[in-house]
């Protein structure tokens, strides 16, 4: 009698074609010791890193990568070392090789969402680096992206908050994003997985758990089914806006700028022969790339009167430089 396979869940085939596609062209290491990966997949033991990691187990094997994980260990609930154990295990009989768990110190700059953010990807930059790979795959699915969307438009954050979060980023990678968190939950439920249901994800002193719980349901049940899908879309065109731009400032910003003392300078009257909107974002870029800063709208629009308000006002204060006029000229300084 044949052996007759059940048919795959629609979920599990989707989160492996989004696997299948994201590391499609990942090249292995050309040489990679015993304990090596291409990839490694950030784990927490949720639902969503859980079915990601059963996705990718299964895709990477089949183009001859290796594809380990890693468990960040914030320290912050108690039993927080047992349920990174645990996960540990999950990977290894998903067979992921190498796992790795890390313990974290998380610190207090920015809040406590901010240092736990900023404490786990240093961990998992660091990991990338000691196993060897080129990728580091986070779950962050559809969902999260819109979540991510509405809080930037809820903080005035511009523009910028509009792209959410990009699928590829440095060696960073995103395969999840047109993955609905219900699906990865009916992933890991069909292929026989128990996630870990973390407390911090119905804790509603977090703004991220509010927006989840409370606004995006009040959100579909008055405008109708498919916000999440429409923020998520949105981002995505704000982010090919915005490479657009980039494009474009590059192109022209040798033509632009000046070396100066302590600094940069750029023609006025070259920004002021730009439409508002490239013009501000050249100051922006300006800024980023000579000073490491990245400048509020507030911040921006200031320096844009220079251009286009000049009244012989003085050097304008920004973080670490001053921005002033001279000689028809915008010159950044460092303070």
């Amino acid at each position: 009698m044949n052996d007759v396979r059940p048919p795959l869940h629609p979920s599990v085939a989707a989160l492996r074609k989004a696997v299948r596609d994201a590391i499609a062209g990942t090249a292995p290491a050309a040489s990679r010791d015993v304990a090596g990966a291409d990839l490694l997949v950030a784990l927490s033991g949720g639902a969503d890193s859980l079915a990601l990691a059963a996705a990718t187990a299964f895709e990477a094997g089949k183009v001859g990568l290796r594809a380990g994980a890693v468990i960040v260990d914030h320290g912050l609930q108690a039993g927080s070392a047992d349920v990174a154990a645990r996960a540990a295990d999950q990977a290894r009989a998903l067979g992921l090789d190498p796992v790795l768990v890390r313990v974290v110190e998380v610190g207090s700059e920015g809040g406590p969402e901010a240092a736990a953010r900023a404490a786990r990807y240093t961990a998992l930059d660091a990991a990338r680096v000691e196993v060897g790979a080129s990728l580091v795959l986070l779950a962050h699915t559809l969902d999260d992206q819109a979540e991510t969307v509405l809080l930037g438009l809820a903080r005035g954050s511009g523009t910028g908050s509009l792209q959410g979060m990009a699928p590829v980023s440095g060696p960073l990678l995103r395969p999840l994003l047109g993955i609905r968190r219900s699906q990865t939950r009916e992933a890991c439920a069909s292929e026989g997985l128990e996630p870990w249901h973390d407390p911090h994800n119905t804790d509603d002193a977090y703004a991220r758990v509010r927006v989840r719980e409370r606004v995006l349901p009040v959100l579909e049940a008055e405008l109708g089914p498919g916000i999440a899908e429409a923020l998520a879309r949105t981002a995505d065109a704000a982010r090919e806006d915005a490479d657009a731009f980039e494009e474009m400032i590059e192109e022209t910003i040798e033509e632009l700028v000046e070396h100066a003392e302590a600094g940069i300078s750029v023609s006025a009257g070259a920004l002021a022969a730009n439409p508002a909107a490239l013009r501000q974002r050249i100051i922006r870029y300006i800024v980023q790339s000579e000073f490491g800063v990245s400048l509020t709208r507030s911040q921006t629009i200031e320096v844009a009167r220079l251009v286009t308000d000049w009244t012989g006002q003085g050097p304008i204060d920004l973080p670490g430089l001053t921005a002033s006029r001279h000689a028809g000229r915008i010159v950044f300084a460092a303070r």
